[in-house]
């Protein structure tokens, strides 16, 4: 492979990763694809190896993603109902206000959803601080797939 595409490649993973972090861009697709588009290049028995683990990493990050913060919102006793509210906020926020106002509108409308159900503004403000780290383990966990995949990937460029 040339310089040049490995370039592209490792630019492709970066905006992956920066994805994890900018809502509305898939992050792990987009680095899944450049392993894929690397492998499919490469061809040799270390680039399929590369794709495989790749695979099975990111796929381990769907279940995990889903499973943990979901688990510690139903102990919390948020409803998804709340999520909703607030997702339907941060996109409006988004188009208020470009991408920050996605942050302030999910955090606002998570807030007045938990405000209403709760009636009291301690309550509310501790149900929505839970819910926000519930979320924030689900990006570090998607982060932290997508940072083991372009160190694989890393790893087999040098070595290879």
């Amino acid at each position: 492979m040339e310089t040049w595409q490995l370039v592209a490649v490792g630019l492709v993973m970066l905006l992956g990763l920066l994805g994890v972090l900018v809502p509305g861009v898939p992050g792990p697709p987009v680095v899944w694809s450049g392993v894929l588009w690397w492998s499919f290049t490469e061809k040799t028995a270390t680039a399929w190896w590369v794709l495989i683990v790749a695979s099975a990493v990111l796929l381990l990050n769907q279940a995990l993603k889903w499973l943990l913060p979901a688990r510690r919102m139903k102990e919390a006793g948020i409803p998804w109902r709340t999520l909703y509210i607030g997702g339907a906020a941060g996109v409006a926020g988004f188009f208020l206000l470009p991408v920050v106002g996605a942050v302030i509108g999910f955090v606002a409308g998570l807030y007045g959803a938990e405000r209403v159900r709760l009636g009291s503004h301690g309550n509310a403000w501790t149900s929505t601080r839970t819910a926000m780290r519930a979320i924030g383990l689900a990006v570090l966990i998607e982060l932290f797939a997508c940072l083991v995949v372009v160190g694989i990937w890393t790893g087999a460029v040098i070595a290879g």
